[in-house]
């Protein structure tokens, strides 16, 4: 089988095939992946029997410049008209904690296949599209099933961020047809723990990636049955999020993996996924004015842009379905600038501490009617 892609046939590809033609150099990973499926593909990652030095000299030779990204671990860059073609070596594992692996090069592309996690991920691809395919992956792929290579309680031991790996490419890669794969997610079940060494980065950016699949409620239910989802976001709840899905699918929303975060609920999900400080303020902004009381335009006036995502997440907790003029509820409480009191219409009667006291009340009355009481209406206390 052959794949197809401008990512391969263009000059700046096939200037570093050629620029390692002595030796054997070919693609692979998810640019080979997602080729297969048709699928748009980012980065190029290349696998090859020459040695670090040797790539370095042979790019360099060709007049390709050269950052050597990662040579302990046997990966440099080659920078080819301004785009990154990340380089390995064929490599095979030694020794692994869950964390890091101790490698050694090889030359055989069947041991380098067989130290990938999934059998999709193992796929190979030589300059002019031609597909190698040590492990069976191929099927797999097409077939929209997510397995791992070998033994997969082994792939995990050597790395436990392949939990949620396995997760990511179920959500997103797989055949909802064909279900999670049973002896994957018996294995996710037994080293979910392993979770608890990650770096909370890592597991953050896979979570955001699952959440971003078309449809990730099978998958993080999934993962609250495994025990994996206490690991990795302690005190989530994702018995709504397929309710959000289902919202946002009517509506035609895009997803959004704040919104769909925010309806998990957790203990404390800005530290358990090191979230800056601007993605904490949007989680705490929608969740609460999700689980308050503010009619849809006062969500507007409140929240703005995030009024939206709000009234989502508050229809998916509770189940109750959304109005037909909520949109346009949100639109007019938008327009609102400010509240119709301001401070100066409070002064000089109050200051201080006690201006914005007063000032805060009859914001809150003025939204408890729904955006209705006039200015006059609110200092006249009617």
């Amino acid at each position: 089988m052959k794949l197809a892609g401008d990512w391969l046939t263009r000059p700046a590809t096939q200037a570093v095939f050629a620029a390692l033609s002595g030796q054997k150099v070919l693609a692979v990973g998810g640019c080979v992946r997602d080729a297969l499926l048709g699928w748009p593909m980012a980065d190029v990652d290349m696998a090859t029997d020459a040695l670090p030095d040797q790539v370095m000299a042979l790019a360099a030779a060709a007049g390709l410049r050269v950052v050597p990204t990662g040579v302990a671990h046997g990966t440099v860059t080659i920078m080819s008209d301004g785009i990154p073609h990340e380089v390995t070596t064929f490599r095979r594992d030694v020794e692994t904690d869950g964390r890091h692996a101790v490698v050694a090069y090889t030359d055989d592309v069947a041991q380098d296949a067989a130290r990938r996690d999934f059998t999709m991920n193992a796929l190979y691809s030589t300059a002019d599209g031609t597909v190698i395919d040590p492990l069976g992956g191929l099927d797999d792929l097409l077939a929209g099933r997510v397995r791992f290579v070998g033994d997969a309680a082994q792939r995990i031991a050597e790395d436990h961020l392949r939990i949620l790996r396995f997760f990511r490419f179920t959500a997103t890669h797989a055949d909802p047809a064909h279900g999670i794969d049973a002896e994957g997610l018996a294995a996710c079940a037994i080293g979910a723990g392993g979770i608890d060494r990650l770096s909370r980065e890592r597991v953050g950016a896979e979570l955001r990636q699952i959440l971003e699949a078309p449809d990730p409620a099978p998958v993080v239910a999934s993962m609250a049955h495994a025990g994996v989802l206490a690991h990795v976001l302690p005190g989530a709840d994702p018995a709504s999020l397929a309710l959000l899905v289902h919202l946002e699918g009517l509506r035609d929303v895009p997803a959004s993996w704040p919104r769909r975060l925010a309806v998990l609920g957790a203990q404390d999900a800005a530290r358990a996924l090191r979230l800056s400080r601007d993605e904490a303020a949007t989680l705490r902004a929608v969740r609460d004015g999700a689980l308050g009381g503010l009619t849809h335009a006062a969500l507007g006036f409140r929240l703005r842009h995030l009024a939206q995502d709000a009234a989502l997440i508050r229809a998916a907790l509770s189940g109750a379905p959304l109005p037909e003029n909520w949109l346009d509820e949100i639109a007019r409480g938008k327009r609102h600038v400010t509240a119709p009191v301001t401070a100066a219409d409070l002064m000089p009667a109050f200051g201080g501490a006690a201006l914005g006291v007063r000032l805060a009340e009859l914001t809150d009355r003025w939204l408890a009617s729904d955006l209705r009481l006039t200015r006059g209406e609110l200092l006249s206390g009617a």
